[in-house]
């Protein structure tokens, strides 16, 4: 999945539930759009933890107050 905005992706995901919710697509279109779904909400939640990272970062950072670039790994004490 390309990297998407994190609003675009959520907004996709509510599309697909309310689609589901109202019963609008066949058994194999619903199969289909849960995949899609289980994979946006992956990314999402990929997207939020990165995010709760670097304000975690730029919190022990103290006065120090600068970004630091996200390596994708925790960060040592």
């Amino acid at each position: 999945m390309a990297k998407e905005k994190f609003e675009v992706m959520l907004a996709k995901l509510e599309e697909i539930v309310r689609r589901m919710e109202a019963g609008e697509m066949t058994l194999e279109e619903s199969l289909v759009a849960f995949e899609e779904g289980i994979k946006l909400s992956r990314a999402c939640a990929r997207t939020l933890d990165e995010a709760q990272r670097k304000v975690e970062i730029l919190m022990q950072d103290g006065e120090k107050l600068a970004a630091v670039p996200f390596s994708g790994e925790e960060r040592d004490n």
